[in-house]
C-alpha cells in the first residue's frame, strides 16, 4: 500500500510542458482542435406558432377540484398589435440560437436553442369540464371568457429553451465561400420556463416565471450567408412540452401539447481559431 499526492503545482506544471514540448503543435492548434478549428454563430429572430389542441388538468385540494379541460383549442400572439384582451404586450414573441461548429469539417454543431412563444387558450369557446368540482361529479360545457373570469396563458413565454446537435449539409458554395446556403437539421431536449397566468372560475393565482417540464424538438433550417459572417436563415420546428406544477389558484396544473413552428433570424458566424478552413485557406503542406 502506497499514497500518491499530486498537487495543483504539478498538474499546471505538467500541462505546460504540454503546451511547451512541441511548440509548432501548440502553435497551429492540434493540442486544442476544438477550438483551432471552430466556429461560434448567434442569431436574433422571430417566430409564429400554432398548437394542438390539448388537455388541461386541474388540482386544487383544499377547494374540492380535479378536474380536466378538455381538448382546449390555444393561439400565439404575434406582438406587434395590442395585447390578450386589449392588454398590453411587453415583449413580443422572438427566438436565440447560440451554436459552435465544433470538428475539422465545421459541419456539425452544438446549439442552445430558445424560443420566446405565447400561449394562449382561445376566448369566447365552450369547454368540455370533466371530473370533480367543488367535491361534486361534474360533465359539462363552460363559456370560456375573460368577462365571466375564465383566461389561461403562458403570455410572457410558454418558453422552449432546447439543448440541440445541429449537422449541416452544403447545398451552394462559392469558390470564395464569401456567398454559401446550408440546410441544417437539428435535434434535441430541454426544460420549459413557462410564465404562467390564469383565472378559473374568478380567482386568479400569482403570476410568474417557472421550471415546469421538459420539451423535446426537431427542426429544418436553410441559411444563406453572405461575406462569410452574416446569415438569414429561415427554419421550422415541431416541439412536444409536457407542462407540469403549473400555478392555478391554490392548486396546480399540468398539459402537454404540440407546436409547429416557423422561424425567422438573422445571425454572424466568427471563427474561434486560424484553422477553420470556412473562413481561412489551409496552410500549405511543408
Amino acid at each position: 500500500m502506497f499514497h500518491l499526492s499530486v498537487s495543483r503545482k504539478n498538474i499546471l506544471l505538467f500541462l505546460l510542458f504540454l503546451l511547451t514540448a512541441n511548440p509548432a503543435k501548440a502553435q497551429s492548434g492540434q493540442w486544442f482542435p476544438l477550438v483551432s478549428n471552430g466556429g461560434i454563430y448567434f442569431s436574433w429572430g422571430y417566430n409564429k406558432e400554432w398548437y394542438s389542441p390539448s388537455n388541461v388538468h386541474v388540482r386544487q385540494e383544499s377547494l374540492g377540484n380535479d378536474y380536466t379541460l378538455k381538448q382546449v383549442k390555444a393561439q400565439d400572439h404575434p406582438g406587434w398589435n395590442t395585447g390578450v384582451f386589449n392588454k398590453p404586450l411587453t415583449v413580443p414573441q422572438y427566438n436565440y440560437r447560440l451554436g459552435y461548429f465544433f470538428n475539422k469539417k465545421q459541419d456539425w454543431a452544438f446549439e442552445i436553442n430558445f424560443d420566446h412563444t405565447k400561449y394562449i387558450i382561445r376566448q369566447h369557446q365552450y369547454i368540455r369540464l370533466q371530473g370533480t368540482l367543488h367535491g361534486a361529479a361534474f360533465d359539462g360545457l363552460i363559456p370560456f371568457t375573460y368577462d365571466s373570469g375564465f383566461y389561461y396563458y403562458l403570455n410572457n413565454g410558454a418558453n422552449f429553451l432546447l439543448f440541440n446537435l445541429v449537422k449541416r449539409f452544403p447545398v451552394f458554395h462559392n469558390n470564395n465561400k464569401k456567398f454559401r446556403i446550408d440546410a441544417l437539421a437539428k435535434a434535441g431536449i430541454g426544460p420549459v420556463i413557462p410564465h404562467v397566468e390564469n383565472c378559473l372560475f374568478g380567482q386568479k393565482n400569482d403570476d410568474g416565471f417557472q421550471l415546469g417540464g421538459w420539451n423535446a424538438g426537431v427542426e429544418t433550417a436553410l441559411r444563406a450567408t453572405v461575406m462569410k459572417y452574416a446569415y438569414l436563415e429561415l427554419a421550422q420546428k415541431a416541439d412536444y412540452a409536457r407542462y407540469s406544477g403549473l400555478s392555478v389558484y391554490k392548486g396546480k396544473a399540468k398539459q402537454a401539447f404540440a407546436t409547429y413552428e416557423l422561424i425567422l433570424s438573422i445571425g454572424i458566424t466568427l471563427p474561434t481559431g486560424k484553422n477553420n478552413t470556412e473562413f481561412h485557406a489551409p496552410k500549405p503542406i511543408e
